[in-house]
């Protein structure tokens, strides 16, 4: 998996001490080190250090994790787990990069062929309506 040649300047970064509570919305290549409370979304790439912690999804065209990750990722164009990381969530690419020793805990859809993801992705959508729906019934 490789960043897009055209975006290699970070646009947004969150560095390391700093603290977001909400959802962050920015456009092109993020770099967080610090701790967001809440949903990432870029139109770009995004990096999460190794002393980030991310309580919330994470949603680019490609994401490479270090840091701590509770919440889904998404991510068509790819998403790498280097050995400093931890997923709790699932996570959703068209391919994916595992290191040595990463934490990981969720379903996972990593699929390149186009028709197979979107397949896959629409199945694995319909089955956590379906969850919702039985799980909020039953109270």
């Amino acid at each position: 998996m490789a960043f897009l040649a055209d975006d290699i300047s970070i646009n947004t970064i969150i560095g390391l001490g700093s603290a977001v509570s909400g959802d962050v919305h920015a456009n092109g290549f993020i770099r967080v080190d610090g701790d967001i409370d809440g949903n990432l979304e870029s139109t770009g790439n995004i990096i999460v250090g190794d002393k980030a912690r991310i309580n919330g999804s994470i949603t680019a065209l490609s994401i490479v994790i270090g840091g701590i990750v509770l919440g889904d990722i998404y991510a068509p164009n790819g998403i790498k787990l280097l050995s400093s990381s931890a997923v709790i969530g699932n996570i959703t690419t068209k391919n994916l990069e595992i290191e040595e020793n990463v934490i990981f805990h969720g379903h996972c859809i990593a699929l390149k062929n186009d028709e197979e993801f979107t397949a896959a992705e629409e199945r694995f959508s319909n089955e956590i309506g379906i969850r919702s729906h039985a799980v909020n019934k039953a109270h």
